[in-house]
Parts: C-alpha cells; sequence; structure tokens
C-alpha cells in the first residue's frame, strides 16, 4: 500500500492543528493564563499522550510519516520568524534608569539555576542520558535549560494585567531582555560543544559565531539603519521580502557556523533598527501569518514528540519530573527574587519579579527541541523537561495574581514604550 500523498495529509492536518490551537489558545485566555499554554496543551493532546493513546489509527490518519518532515518543516519557518520577532521586540533603551538592577537580576536567575541545573544533570546523567552522549554537554545543556526565561510570554501577561509601564513590570521586562539575550549565547556554545566532536572544533565554532556576530553589530547593523531611512519609499511587500530574505540568509549563516538557525534569525532582529514604519508594518504582517498559522505547527510536532505515557511505563520519571521542577522553580524564581530584594526592591515586588522569570513558555520548548534533534537528550527526558516548562508557565499568572491581589493600581510612568496596552497587546506574541 502506497504512503498517503503529503499534499493532501498537509490539507487534512493544516486546518486541524491550526484551529485546534486557536481554540486551544482562547480557552486558556477565558480562564487567565496566557494563550501559549493552551497551544503547547493542544500540541501534546494531539500526540501519543492522548490522541495516538486513545485513537491511534487516528493520529496515524491525521499525522501520517510522509506529512511529518513538510510540517517540521513549515513550523521550524515560523520559529524562525517567530526568533527574529522576539529579537526585534528586545529594546536596549529599556536598559535606562534599570541597568544594574536588571544585570544582576537576570544573571542570578541564570547562574543559580545553571548551577543547580550540573548538579542535578551530574545525578540524572546514568539513567536519562542518551547512549553516547558525553558527560560535559549533557550537563551543560540541562544547565542551560533550568536557565530559560520566556520573554514574549512574559510580556503578554505584564500587559494583560496592564503593569507593563508599572516599575515592577518594566524592571521584569528588561531582567527578561537580558536573560534571553544571555541564555541564547550560552546555548550557543552548548550547541557548539555538542555538535563539534572535540575541544578544537568548538573552538573554531565559537570564533566562527564571535566574527559573525561582529559583522552583524558592525557592518550590517549600520547597514540596516541606512536602508531604515529609504524603506518608507519602497512599497511594503518590497520591505517584507528584504526583510525575510535577509532573515533566511542569516539563519542559514548561523546554521553552516554550527550554532542553529535561530540564532541567526534572532541576532538579526537584534539590529534591525526600530521605530521605522515601514519596517514595523512588514514585522506587524509577519506576525499576523506566523502566530497563528506557522506556529501552531511547531507546537503539534513537539506533541507528537511528547509522550505523557512514558511516565506511567516508568515511574521513576516521577521523582526526575519532580526534580527538575524543583530546581527549575528554586532557581528562577529563588534567584530572581532574591536577587531582587538585595537590590533595594520591596518584598511583593521581588516576589513578583522572581515568578514572572520562572515563565518558560514556548521559548524552553524551542531549546527542548534542539536538544533532541542534537540528540543530548532523549525522548523520556525531553517529556519531564517539556511538562517542567508547562507546569513553570501555567504557575505563573496565578501566582502574579495572588502576589500583586492588595497592590496599588498600576502607574503609567516608566521608559519609553507604546502609547496604550492595546498597542503593546498587537505587537507582543502569545
Amino acid at each position: 500500500m502506497s504512503s498517503p500523498d503529503p499534499l493532501h495529509s498537509l490539507l487534512v492536518a493544516l486546518p486541524v492543528v491550526i484551529l485546534s490551537c486557536r481554540a486551544g489558545a482562547g480557552l486558556f485566555r477565558r480562564i487567565g493564563q496566557p494563550p501559549v499554554v493552551g497551544e503547547i496543551a493542544v500540541g501534546v493532546l494531539l500526540g501519543p499522550s492522548l490522541l495516538g493513546w486513545l485513537w491511534p489509527s487516528a493520529q496515524q490518519w491525521l499525522f501520517p510519516e510522509s506529512a511529518l518532515p513538510f510540517l517540521d518543516a513549515l513550523g521550524n519557518l515560523g520559529l524562525l520568524a517567530f526568533m527574529f520577532l522576539v529579537g526585534l521586540e528586545l529594546d536596549p533603551t529599556a536598559l535606562r534608569g534599570n541597568s544594574r538592577a536588571a544585570v544582576a537580576i537576570s544573571q542570578t536567575s541564570i547562574v543559580l539555576p545553571m548551577a543547580l541545573g550540573v548538579l542535578l544533570a551530574l545525578g540524572m546523567y546514568g539513567a536519562l542520558a542518551p547512549d553516547g552522549v558525553d558527560r560535559l554537554p549533557f550537563a551543560l545543556f540541562i544547565a542551560v535549560s533550568m536557565s530559560i526565561t520566556a520573554f514574549p510570554v512574559l510580556a503578554r501577561i505584564l500587559v494583560d494585567r496592564d503593569e507593563y509601564r508599572t516599575p515592577m513590570g518594566a524592571l521584569a521586562m528588561t531582567c527578561a531582555a537580558v536573560d534571553d539575550v544571555t541564555a541564547w549565547c550560552l546555548l550557543a556554545g552548548v550547541v557548539a560543544v555538542a555538535t563539534s566532536g572535540s575541544p578544537a572544533g568548538a573552538l573554531v565554532t565559537a570564533a566562527s559565531a564571535v566574527v559573525f556576530l561582529l559583522l552583524m553589530l558592525c557592518v550590517v547593523r549600520p547597514l540596516l539603519a541606512r536602508w531604515a531611512k529609504r524603506a518608507g519609499r519602497s512599497p511594503d511587500s518590497v520591505v517584507l521580502v528584504a526583510l525575510f530574505s535577509a532573515l533566511c540568509v542569516s539563519a542559514l549563516i548561523t546554521e553552516e557556523i554550527g550554532v542553529h538557525a535561530l540564532f541567526g534569525a534572532f541576532l538579526l532582529g537584534t539590529v534591525t533598527p526600530r521605530g521605522c514604519p515601514a519596517i514595523e508594518r512588514s514585522a506587524g504582517r509577519m506576525r499576523a501569518f506566523v502566530m497563528p498559522v506557522l506556529l501552531p505547527l511547531f507546537f503539534v510536532v513537539n506533541g507528537l514528540r511528547t509522550d505523557l505515557s512514558l511516565l506511567v511505563r516508568e515511574p521513576t520519571l516521577w521523582l526526575w519530573f519532580l526534580a527538575v521542577l524543583g530546581v527549575a522553580v528554586l532557581g528562577k524564581w529563588g534567584g530572581g527574587a532574591g536577587a531582587a530584594r538585595l537590590a533595594g526592591r520591596p518584598w511583593r515586588d521581588a516576589m513578583s519579579i522572581g515568578a514572572l522569570m520562572n515563565c518558560r513558555g514556548l521559548t524552553e520548548l524551542v531549546v527542548l527541541n534542539i536538544g533532541l534533534g542534537l540528540g543530548v537528550i532523549g525522548p523520556d527526558l525531553f517529556t519531564v523537561l517539556v511538562l517542567m516548562a508547562l507546569v513553570t508557565t501555567t504557575m505563573t499568572t496565578p501566582a502574579l495574581l495572588w502576589l500583586r491581589r492588595s497592590s496599588p493600581t498600576p502607574v503609567t510612568s516608566g521608559p519609553t514604550g507604546p502609547t496604550s496596552v492595546d498597542d503593546r497587546r498587537t505587537s507582543i506574541g502569545s
């Protein structure tokens, strides 16, 4: 029997995935959760954790083997665009007035979970590390995965609560931005170590990445700034094509270097000029298609790789999950809150910042899929870490509501930003 036509399979799977994720996002928004939690949950439910368990033939029909490479490719294309948009959202001017506190809090909320993650990795290496994976890349990857904060989800939570421009919200956003950049740089190093096969190869990869970074900052950014001044005279379609083409080229270069295509897309976003109306409109069009159409494909591919039944067949995984969750919460929430308190913030603000830094969302899934693709982690640990990401993201909003339940009405003073919450809500992804 011949395999199904991939186009036919895609035409069946795409509307099911897109509409299901849209419904899940809407449902979770109604109960006060970030929409991305619903999209992650729907992706998991469409995988072997529920649909494949209750109705295996339906899952095979909906997601046949012949269609999976195309779903994966489209989902990764959406991820590249998403990472570009995340880089574009990072605002260096937000550091003004918050630089010392933000750097101290963000770095503490990276260093502490990384240190705890290394200890955790050393304990789980014998039980959960795939065969043939060296201890160093495994430990480094677990350490980085413990230190992730989801900048877009954190921003969306603050916008929905109208706390984006409060002192606490502005500081949390700045910390998350610094955290994001630092974590991606660290992950690039981990990928270099995992893919090089030797210390000399890792050094060559790292040196190539540094050269590319300097070229982007010293050459590409000024060229983009000059181009942005003339972009207003070009049709928006031309600007959109130019941005997307540059995104693909930048991603291809970092893929060839050996630090993953996502870093190139993210880096291009960080050096792209802000405040240019033509670029902002083109980014908005890209966002309007990527977020509701392409990213759900990533969620379902992630869900197909996540099998919660492993926790039933291997009860010891529950113990590892509790250990991972404890390290994740202690490192990010405890580290962020402790550093914020030492920086002179009131306890309520410090605990709120810690709770927000503990939010992992889609960013964690991106990191975990990189690790699974490299073979640094296996399906069992991947499932445990996905569940950790889902739990820590879900607990953020209730924790913030409880901590801020008697806080004063948000003020509108703060760093330069959008003129209204609605403006910001349209620019921040789920």
